[in-house]
C-alpha cells in the first residue's frame, strides 16, 4: 500500500507541479498577456511578479520536504491561489476557471497523498 501512495503521491504532484510552473512561467515570458488578464479580473497588476516567484517557491517547499510547516503552508497558499483565482474568473464570466479547478483538484490529491504517507512513515517508526 506505502508504494503505490507513493507512486500516486509523484504522479498527481508531477502534473500539478506542471500545471504550475506553466502558469508561472506565463508570468515571466509573457507579461503583457498576464497583465491584460489581469486587468480584466480587476488584480493589481504588481501582483504578477511576486505571484510567480511565490508559485516557484511553494512547488520548492512541497518537493523539498525540508520543513512539515513549510510544505503546508506551500500547500494552503496554492489553495488560496486556486480558490481565488476560480471566484476572479466567475465573477468577470470569462470562462477561464478551468485551468485553476484543474489545479485545485491536483493540489488537493497530493496533499491528500502526502499526508497519508507522513501518517505511514510516522506509524511504521514507531
Amino acid at each position: 500500500m506505502k508504494n503505490k501512495d507513493l507512486t500516486i503521491y509523484r504522479i498527481v504532484t508531477g502534473i500539478f507541479t506542471l500545471l504550475v510552473l506553466m502558469g508561472a512561467s506565463q508570468y515571466f515570458f509573457n507579461h503583457e498577456v498576464v497583465k491584460e488578464m489581469f486587468e480584466q479580473i480587476k488584480f493589481p497588476t504588481y501582483l504578477i511578479y511576486p505571484m510567480g516567484i511565490a508559485k516557484i517557491l511553494g512547488i520548492v517547499a512541497i518537493w523539498s520536504n525540508k520543513s512539515k510547516t513549510l510544505k503546508e503552508w506551500a500547500y494552503a497558499g496554492f489553495v488560496f491561489n486556486f480558490v481565488l483565482a476560480i471566484s476572479a474568473h466567475l465573477n468577470v464570466r470569462d470562462g477561464e476557471y478551468f485551468p485553476a479547478v484543474l489545479a485545485l483538484v491536483f493540489v488537493t490529491a497530493s496533499y491528500i497523498y502526502s499526508r497519508k504517507i507522513y501518517t505511514e512513515n510516522k506509524n511504521s517508526k514507531n
